[in-house]
């Protein structure tokens, strides 16, 4: 109570940040990892999206997935290095490492072989390559582990509503099954039986999928009570033409990405990518007029959002700038094999990804999202 008996006012929690502004952070920085394989810039990258995720990840079931894209990205190295050990590169070293019983192969096998040497120069050309799309891996990891499934399928165009049900229940279905094997191994352990083993594995099996078909069933009734599904009439003409402006526009974006990725599509990447995503936009915005839903407290995009997509975007250009101007510094040579630099404008340029980890609400203190 406040001195003069007047209860203190309740200061209003900070909102929680707009999932799609999360998606399109974590995408930009891994736009920027595909320019470079410079091992130092893709260890900054990581190193970026590890603190956020870390400082701003929410305590929730799918929040958990962020230390299985870990792992994923950890195998990618690994077997990117084992295949360059066992089947050679086509890199020219000089620095051996170690040389491998060679198993001879057929005429009609030229250009392939078992074993043999293995040269510093083929592996560190394949670690920095495997590096590059670890980094894009450990990203989208990032993007999962900080954007709420269920927010982002109510932000999403009507056009994409349906489509979005099927990829949050399937992004959900793997965090809430390693939930339950986790619970269900711990109650074993409590009861002092074995949690290892074919047996074990066999006896927490079966009441994870048992769990798993009750809240299939469960959300198919949920489903089925909301009128997932229903439909609007729209004209014929409607159709054809939000058709026509969505494959169209999807097209268009797929060009203008890949010329952005490459250095030959360079002059007509950003004027395709634009005018695709411009048609796909009105075809969304045509396609949702079919789907008909309401919104209960749909999230805002806020100065937060702007600034949290901006910052990824500020690195995604950076690092295409600096590919552009110093392709060296971005793709340090393996022949002959030097150690590679850190640039320092780009290293610079990365760091300001971290700004989410200042602007956005801490966990603790995010108010409660709506069931």
């Amino acid at each position: 109570m406040a001195a003069g008996g007047a209860p203190q006012a309740r200061r209003s929690a900070p909102t929680p940040l707009h999932p799609g502004a999360w998606w399109l952070w974590a995408l930009a920085l891994g736009t920027a990892a595909t320019r470079t394989t410079n091992p130092l810039l893709l260890a900054l990258l990581v190193a970026v999206s590890a603190y956020v995720v870390i400082s701003r990840r929410p305590h929730a079931p799918w929040a958990r997935s962020y230390g299985a894209f870990v792992k994923l990205a950890l195998a990618v190295l690994v077997i990117r290095l084992l295949f360059t050990t066992v089947l050679g590169s086509p890199i020219p070293g000089t620095h051996t490492v170690v040389t491998l019983p060679e198993v001879p192969l057929p005429d009609w096998a030229q250009g392939i072989r078992l074993g043999g040497r293995v040269t510093a120069e083929g592996l560190a050309f394949a670690l920095y390559d495997a590096m590059k799309l670890a980094t894009l891996l450990i990203c989208v990891g990032a993007a999962n582990a900080l954007a709420n499934p269920s927010r982002l399928l109510k932000s999403l165009p009507g056009a994409l509503y349906e489509m979005g049900v099927a990829v949050v229940v399937a992004l959900t279905f793997a965090p809430n099954l390693i939930a339950d094997v986790q619970r269900l191994r711990a109650a074993r352990r409590l009861r002092g039986r074995h949690d290892k083993g074919v047996r074990g594995m066999l006896q927490v099996g079966l009441p994870v999928l048992e769990g798993a078909l009750e809240r299939s069933v469960a959300l198919a009734a949920a489903m089925d009570a909301r009128g997932y599904g229903r439909t609007a009439r729209v004209p014929a003409a409607v159709r054809r033409t939000t058709a026509a402006l969505t494959l169209g526009g999807l097209l268009g974006v797929c060009a203008g990405t890949y010329g952005l990725l490459t250095a030959a599509g360079g002059t007509y990447g950003i004027p395709v990518l634009v005018v695709g995503l411009a048609a796909a936009l009105g075809g969304l915005w045509l396609g949702g007029r079919r789907t008909v839903r309401t919104r209960y407290r749909p999230d805002r995009w806020d100065a937060r959002a702007w600034l949290v997509t901006g910052s990824g975007a500020a690195v995604a250009a950076a690092l295409f700038l600096a590919a552009a101007r110093d392709p060296a510094a971005l793709h340090p040579g393996v022949v002959p094999l030097v150690a590679p630099s850190l640039p320092l404008w780009p290293a610079a340029a990365i760091l300001v990804g971290l700004l989410p980890a200042f602007i956005t609400p801490a966990p603790e203190t995010a108010a409660k999202e709506p069931s």
